[in-house]
């Protein structure tokens, strides 16, 4: 029995160094954005069905909606592509540091930690109980992915004292 566990956690060793290998961080990133995406699809599924709110226009609705998440992670991934060959080809284009991807990334991370802040909710509306502390940070991460994204595109939004809301 010992040597059976041996050879599975060898054999998902393998397997997880292998995609690492051919992925790395980047790809690891897409994958977790997939695996939050199927996540939350079935934790929306299964905390409507529990509170007998599951209609098959409303999951039609859901994929659509990850359409166009997975449609603007790929247009993100064509502005770096095209700002990659912009830096390359045309002369008096300099950065001082070298360029692969910038863009897709932040916008991956954008959409895992939408995904999480969803699925907990799902969680919770299955009836299970989430830590205010959670809630919290996964907030701030979207508040710090945002400003980082605004920050890079010099769209920096400050908050109107007056109501409360975020201003460009």
């Amino acid at each position: 029995m010992a040597e059976k566990v041996s050879e599975v956690k060898a054999a998902v060793s393998l397997f997880l160094g292998a995609v690492s290998a051919a992925l790395g961080w980047f790809g690891w990133l897409v994958l977790l954005y997939a695996v939050c995406m199927a996540m939350d699809w079935i934790t929306g599924s299964l905390a409507a069905k529990r509170n007998h709110e599951w209609q098959s226009s409303i999951a039609r609705d859901g994929i659509w909606h990850k359409g166009g998440s997975i449609a603007i992670v790929l247009v993100s991934l064509m502005a770096d592509a095209l700002i990659g060959r912009m830096i390359h080809l045309l002369p008096g284009l300099e950065l001082p540091f070298s360029y692969s991807v910038m863009l897709c990334p932040i916008v991956l991370v954008w959409y895992i930690v939408a995904e999480m802040g969803s699925i907990l909710e799902n969680g919770i509306k299955m009836g299970s109980a989430a830590p205010a502390f959670l809630r919290k940070i996964i907030a701030l991460v979207q508040k710090t992915v945002d400003c980082a994204g605004n920050a890079m595109a010099g769209t920096e939004e400050k908050e109107d004292k007056d109501s409360g809301q975020a201003k460009p």
